[in-house]
């Protein structure tokens, strides 16, 4: 399953020949109602060729709507559906994100792609991520307040012990001494060096040297969220003495995810991340207080915006109950606002946040009431 940070990032969704299909909707985790999700997804999918036909013959309609309808027949697919389904396709492209929130229906054929709900569910501001750890295994989840779901890790990362160290793993390093020579009836003696609890914790070392690579270089970097490790005490200190990982917490969860239910994991996660969250926006106010005095922090929308095309906004705060139809000029930073009747049209809010997130920019969407100014957006300059 592809990620949205990842394609985001990287600019796979930028450049893309049109037209451009973009198709949202709400699913459901549990049976009987996912049941439904199909079928409401099959409608969409009528939608989007009734849109093609009006441009393309139906011939270029069928191939691009091919990857869509072979996602409608995967049977296991909808039987592992989460909160919402984001699926963008178009000639060489076809991406599907499963999403931990609810989406609204949209079924859209455009010149690019819609991915406003896509970069508010990326950019919330309350989202964290867990790592699993024993001395043999590893797992990772995402969540926030309400949700909670494990990850696939990276190809890369590896989840055991053995992907790790392969045949690699220490054994005991042992002598053989004999006393009393060939037919005394004395058999051998063997010495461990060091015993076999020394070479497991060596072992170890190297597992969680490993997995903490892997974490950072292909989830952490990527995502930007604060890490809470879930392990027994005992692997505690020792993970933390060897993380390079900028992003784990001092805080953690004292037990193997393996034992607690996915809805304690997240209620115990939170409990972790909250006042993290909490410090952290009001560390931000007070850096925006102390920027705009001095003539490095904004608040206007054309100003901003045209900061941020510049590569000039460190930090972008943006209100998540407002919307702004329309879209920002991704060469002047020029907002053109739109209908708002429209359903393919972007909001300008999040046209900023995501060109400030690819240009380096750090961005957290906010409650309307947590923002500091009346724009809807608060900006941090470098310069």
């Amino acid at each position: 399953m592809h990620t949205f940070e990842h394609d985001d990032v990287t600019g796979l969704l930028d450049v893309i020949a049109q037209p451009c299909l973009s198709l949202y909707q709400p699913t459901h985790r549990r049976h009987p109602e996912n049941q439904q999700d199909v079928i409401r997804y099959r409608n969409l999918v009528k939608t989007l060729q009734s849109s093609l036909l009006q441009q393309y013959d139906a011939k270029e309609t069928d191939a691009l709507l091919a990857p869509f309808l072979a996602l409608a027949d995967d049977h296991d697919f909808w039987q592992q559906t989460r909160d919402g389904l984001a699926v963008l396709g178009a000639r060489g492209v076809f991406r599907v994100y499963r999403l931990q929130r609810l989406v609204p229906e949209l079924a859209v054929v455009s010149d690019t792609f819609h991915t406003k709900p896509l970069h508010r569910l990326v950019q919330s501001s309350q989202r964290y991520q867990v790592l699993g750890l024993t001395r043999k295994t590893v797992r990772l989840f995402e969540g926030d307040r309400d949700t909670m779901d494990e990850v696939v890790l990276a190809e890369s990362v590896a989840a055991t012990l053995i992907d790790a160290l392969g045949s690699e793993t220490t054994e005991p390093h042992t002598t053989v001494a004999s006393y009393g020579g060939v037919g005394h009836g004395h058999g051998a003696m063997h010495h461990g060096h060091g015993g076999r609890s020394d070479e497991i914790e060596k072992d170890t070392e190297r597992f969680f040297r490993t997995v903490d690579r892997g974490i950072l270089e292909h989830h952490s970097k990527l995502s930007g969220l604060p890490l809470i490790l879930a392990t027994l005490p005992e692997n505690r200190e020792l993970f933390h003495r060897l993380s390079h990982n900028p992003h784990l917490l001092a805080e953690g969860i004292d037990a193997s995810v393996d034992a607690i239910p996915l809805d304690a994991l997240r209620e115990r996660a939170w409990r972790v991340v909250e006042p993290f969250y909490t410090a952290r926006l009001q560390s931000q106010l007070e850096q925006f207080g102390t920027a705009r005095a001095n003539g490095l922090g904004g608040e206007a929308l054309l100003a901003v915006a045209e900061a941020v095309v510049s590569g000039r906004v460190a930090t972008l705060l943006i209100d998540g109950d407002r919307a702004v139809p329309g879209h920002v000029d991704p060469e002047t930073g020029q907002v053109i606002l739109a209908d708002r009747s429209r359903p393919d049209v972007d909001d300008v809010l999040d046209d900023l946040g995501a060109m400030a997130r690819r240009r380096g920019a750090k961005v957290f969407i906010l409650p309307s009431e947590q923002v500091p100014t009346e724009t809807g957006v608060a900006a941090i300059y470098r310069y």
